[in-house]
This record gives structure tokens, sequence and C-alpha cells, in this order.
């Protein structure tokens, strides 16, 4: 487990802009050494340097985090420069919208990449490390609140988010009493850029775009909350060890209302079962 920050080292993805860069800042301003990583090597650079020039220990490296071969030399990268890692960031993201019906192949092909193989990619990459340097640590995985109850018209980013918290669950599960601590965080609304993330997009995913999808989501992104806010939620739940670190709470309801409804289905599920019981089918006879 991590309850203090000084003098470990941080890997984090997506680290060139949003909530990953206000993740490295903050774990910078705990005297954590970071690695940050990131498919957009412009913003990579300017986001090294604003670190370098506060002081911080760190260092860049460009990964896709859609490519296991990819992460896993930004891996080696990170051993070589830091030796150790204690605190994994798997937040890196992308989002694109419309029908299910009409969404192409290859759209699929991206937020599954990126949003869910790059948390496992992530995973294997360091978590044999943590276990073998016997330190302790810590497994961020960046999700979503859509996650949680599947708004219409972005099915590959709620689908690949639900993965993600449940891959979380698992982990959480598998790491039960080891000394090293797993979280998913599930936002709403952050300022971040994800609105263009298509402009990072690889060639073997389709074609790349610098303007939003959608308009309307680039609105409510751009009116969201500050990632700072966020990243200080990350470090509070690493601290306590939180399997979920939630922001947000006016999406309460409507994350209750879906689980009110499953536990709903359990009661038809039981009612049903009592129903087929050969004393019920006797006493209907």
């Amino acid at each position: 487990m991590i309850d203090r920050f000084e003098g470990k080292t941080a890997f984090v993805t997506g680290a060139a802009s949003g909530i990953g860069l206000a993740l490295a800042r903050a774990l910078a301003g705990q005297r954590t050494k970071v690695m940050l990583a990131d498919i957009e090597e412009g913003a990579l650079d300017a986001a090294l340097r604003e670190l370098k020039d506060s002081g911080v220990d760190a260092r860049a490296v460009v990964c896709d985090v859609s490519d296991r071969a990819s992460v896993a030399r930004a891996a080696e990268a990170t051993f070589a420069a830091f030796g150790k890692v204690h605190v994994v960031c798997n937040n890196a993201g992308v989002g694109i919208g419309g029908p299910v019906e009409s969404i192409a192949e290859a759209d699929w092909d991206w937020l599954i990449g990126v949003n869910f193989m790059g948390a496992v990619h992530g995973i294997q990459a360091f978590l044999p490390h943590i276990k073998a340097h016997r330190e302790g640590g810590h497994v961020v995985n960046t999700a979503s609140l859509a996650g949680l109850h599947g708004p219409a018209g972005i099915a590959p980013y709620n689908a690949t988010k639900a993965g993600v918290i449940s891959l979380t669950e698992t982990l959480g599960a598998e790491l039960a009493g080891t000394d090293i601590g797993v979280s998913v965080l599930c936002t709403a609304f952050v300022r971040t850029r994800i609105a263009t993330s298509a402009r990072n997009r690889p060639p073997r995913f389709g074609a790349a775009a610098d303007e939003p999808a959608n308009p309307q989501m680039a609105a409510l992104v751009d009116a969201g909350l500050d990632p700072a806010y966020v990243a200080e939620r990350v470090l509070a739940g690493i601290r306590s060890n939180d399997l979920y670190i939630l922001t947000h709470p006016e999406v309460r309801d409507v994350v209750a209302g879906r689980f009110d409804q499953i536990l709903a289905a359990f009661d038809k599920a039981s009612f049903h079962e009592a129903s087929a019981r050969p004393e019920a089918v006797s006493a209907r006879a």
C-alpha cells in the first residue's frame, strides 16, 4: 500500500494533458518521481518541460497504450531511469460516439485498444515488477461513471469503461491481502482534451481528426471539473486504498437507478424460483 509518496516513482499514461497531467503534477507535488507517457509527442515535451522547470524529477516517453510492445518499451525506459516503480496510473483514454448499429468496427477497435487494453497492457507491464521489489504499490485505472450507467450515444466508450471497472474489481480481488492497492477512477465530465482525442488516432484505427466529433459533448467537457481536483481525489484514494474513486456526486441517483433495476430483477428471479418449486406447482394444481 502507499500512504506516502515522497521518494516513490509513478508511471502515468495520457500524461501530456487533462487528468494525466494533473496526476503527474499532484504526484510531483508530493515529491514523487514521475514518468510521463503519452502518444502526443509535442504536448508530452511541453508537459515535461513544465515539470522539470519546477524542479521535479521527471522523464517522458512516447507511448501508444493500445500497442503492447510500446507499453513494454515504456516500462523498460521507466525502470532504466528510476529503478523501481510504485504507482501506475493507466489513465490514457479516447472517446467517440454514435448509434450502436452504425459505429464502424475501426472505432470499436480503437476504443477497446486504448481504453481497455491500455489498462491491461499497463498492468501486465508493471505488476510483476511491483510484486518483485516488495515495497508495495498501487494501480489506478481510469474508467468513467459512464461505465456504471451507460448513457446513450457513446456505446464504445461506455462498454470499454465498464470493462475497466470489472478489470479493476478482479485485480483488487486477486491482490486482496497484499501490499499492492488497486483503484478505479470514475468521473463524469472533466476539462480534458478527450473530445478531440481523434487527433492522436493511429493510422491502423482510421484517419485522425482535429475537430471534435460531437461539439455538444465537447461543450460539456469544457464545462467539467478541474482535473486538479480529480487528481487530488486520486491521491486521497490511493492513501486510503479505495477500490472506487468517484467524483460528481450529482450522478449518484442515476447510478442508483441502475442498481435498483438489478435488485428488482433479483426479486423477480426469487419469485419465479419459488413459484417453480414442486410444492408451489402442487398447490396450483
